[in-house]
């Protein structure tokens, strides 16, 4: 369980966002944490990898690694 003051204009807007589209609140609130830790953990794990100073990889090499030629 978690409890979160918004200041009242971002309580404002989250509610008239979850009134127009008939979603409550929380359905917003869980979208954008579970969002936010996405990005953090993928920018930590950036940053860990640059911290290792790996080679690095050209692009098509990259491209071809991962399946997305055509």
């Amino acid at each position: 369980m978690l409890t979160v003051r918004l200041s009242p204009k971002l309580e404002a807007r989250l509610s008239r966002l979850a009134r127009r589209t008939g979603r409550p609140k929380a359905y917003y609130a869980k979208k954008a944490i579970a969002e936010f830790l996405d990005e953090q953990e993928d920018y930590l794990i950036a940053i860990a990898r640059l911290e290792e100073d790996l080679p690095a990889i050209p692009l098509a090499e990259a491209v071809k690694q991962l399946g997305l030629g055509r």
